[in-house]
């Protein structure tokens, strides 16, 4: 408080709290006359009235005793002005903290908060859809009346006009009674992040507002639920990691979001995924991250069902998956990732490899969706080696297919000679068993037109052995002319008589057919099969000998 120098009539008071207005009304008081007080201007006067010191012991019913009944009969026991009264005190620090005015106003909040939806009488703003519990529809009538119960939520978008610091404050006081649903508080958070996180990327990352958006994302993160496998969908997680990323919020914070995504990975979609790369990455979505959350999810699969999916042999990996659809989903889900991020020329094949590598093979029941993202990395990256091409192919199963993918697959340009082969030649065994089912059952024919994968293994295994036989009687009676020295004159008595070789292009696939026989008879591969491997020539007397056995039994390859 100073004197005006030029005048002694004016006092200015610096410091004193709520300026002229809150002035005024203590001044009117002392006078007797009229004051209006409400939920905008009483914590200014009950403020200027602690500084004016008009207290009980100066006169009886004084300022301050009339202000406190106010507020403990009017103010604190409404929803609204409760809320009002707690925004007004933010430019009335510190009078409004040492006067407890603050702490009484967020008890109010939280206690309102609390309350059964059913004994609700207030008015509160509520301009989100209701869920489906929460509405009560009457068909009796008519005319059919519905009649909406309040939300479980009826609160959430009033406070979210409160300032960070204290909707943080409101929000550990309502959590802290221990009455709210975890779901509430999680709809809660992701209504005040909807209210005051920009939606454009320069505004997030603007020096204008980087501090309050940082601060903001670390306080929504630490009011999460405790429940982190309820509260927040998947979705706002990983948009929240987005959001924290960019604003570059704490590690721990990211961490926390990391944790809880992986818990629930399995709602996520595909676009949820794209999470944008930071420098020094050079790729256009952070791949690295979304393994580690992938790896995470594997991590709490095991130790929730104490299942090792990683080690698991074929027979109890598939068992585990059939009861955790979980898995599967997050299975389809990768694949589609994958196939997003394959359009990027600067994923490496490594990475694109190890992703695909982190999700158990009995977990893909079918390989169409990783077919299709190994489709466009090969498409996107054309200058890839033989091996590196034989390298991805290898990461798919040709019989996990469907018949519209194989079709596909074998008139793909882009893919390897070999693989094209094996599809055809699974093809070809799928029909197989698929007529011989139909042949020992004519009454099932219509629930036959899908095979297992037991029956193709089995007709390709029969298949295998018949070439393998037929290719070693080739080889042996090869030996017996080169032995007698006749197999130049066996070779041109077969070109006179018009018995062809086979053309280089058809012996290259039979060669490749005789790969993929051997090595499902002896469980080998091979890069490449030489010329001895496959029949070249045939003498004539082969001819008779060959063509009396294939009236019994006779075998196509295509």
């Amino acid at each position: 408080m100073k004197a005006n120098e030029e005048s002694d009539d004016e006092i200015h008071m610096v410091d004193f709290p709520g300026g002229p207005k809150a002035f005024e009304i203590c001044a009117k008081f002392c006078y007797g006359m009229t004051v209006t007080l409400n939920a905008y201007n009483v914590v200014a006067a009950r403020c200027a009235a602690e500084y004016l010191e008009m207290t009980e012991d100066i006169d009886r019913g004084n300022l301050i005793f009339k202000i406190e009944v106010f507020l403990n009969s009017s103010i604190f026991r409404s929803w609204k002005d409760s809320i009002i009264v707690l925004q007004t005190t933010k430019s009335l620090l510190p009078w409004s903290e040492d006067l407890k005015i603050i702490g009484r106003c967020i008890d109010s909040i939280a206690s309102k908060t609390s309350v059964n939806p059913v004994n609700i009488t207030w008015s509160y703003t509520y301009n989100r859809k209701l869920a489906e519990p929460d509405k009560i529809v009457e068909d009796g009538m008519k005319f059919p009346e519905r009649f909406e119960s309040v939300p479980k939520d009826w609160w959430v978008e009033d406070i979210c006009e409160l300032e960070i610091d204290l909707y943080k404050r409101v929000m550990i006081s309502i959590k802290s009674k221990g009455r709210m649903d975890g779901s509430v508080i999680g709809e809660a958070l992701k209504t005040y992040a909807v209210r005051w996180l920009p939606d454009s990327v320069d505004a997030l990352v603007s020096d204008a507002h980087a501090w309050r958006n940082t601060s903001l994302v670390e306080t929504i993160v630490c009011l999460l639920p405790s429940d982190k496998g309820v509260g927040c969908s998947c979705s706002f997680l990983l948009k929240l990691l987005k959001v924290a990323i960019l604003v570059g919020a704490n590690e721990s914070s990211r961490e926390d979001l990391v944790n809880r995504i992986s818990m629930k990975l399995h709602e996520a979609s595909v676009t949820d995924l794209l999470i944008p790369s930071r420098s020094p990455q050079i790729t256009i979505y952070d791949v690295e991250l979304v393994q580690c959350i992938v790896n995470r999810f594997l991590m709490h699969e095991k130790s929730n069902w104490d299942v090792d999916v990683v080690g698991k042999n074929e027979k109890g990996a598939d068992s585990f998956v059939l009861g955790h659809g979980s898995l599967l989903s997050v299975a389809k889900l990768i694949d589609g990732y994958l196939a997003e991020i394959a359009r990027d020329r600067n994923v490496t094949l490594s990475s694109f490899i190890d992703l695909s590598h982190t999700i158990p093979q009995s977990a893909r029941l079918i390989h169409d969706g990783l077919y299709k993202a190994i489709d466009i990395y090969l498409k996107e990256h054309p200058n890839l080696t033989k091996v590196e091409r034989k390298k991805i192919c290898g990461l798919m199963d040709v019989k996990k297919l469907s018949m519209d993918a194989s079709m596909h697959a074998a008139q793909n340009e882009r893919l390897p000679l070999r693989v094209v082969v094996q599809v055809l030649f699974f093809e070809q065994v799928r029909a197989s068993a698929n007529v011989r089912s139909i042949n020992n059952n004519p009454r099932d024919a219509s629930r036959s037109t899908t095979n297992t994968d037991e029956e193709c293994e089995k007709t390709a295994a029969e298949s295998c052995r018949t070439l393998k036989k037929q290719m070693s009687q080739m080889r042996i009676k090869e030996e017996e002319f080169r032995k007698n020295g006749k197999l130049a004159k066996k070779n041109s008595k077969n070109g006179r008589s018009g018995i062809q070789l086979l053309p280089s292009r058809s012996r290259r696939i039979f060669d490749k057919l005789w790969v993929v026989g051997k090595g499902h008879g002896d469980n080998k591969s091979s890069e490449s099969s030489g010329s001895s491997q496959s029949p070249t020539s045939m003498a004539p007397g082969d001819t008779k000998s060959s063509g009396s056995s294939s009236r019994h039994r006779r075998h196509s390859i295509s």
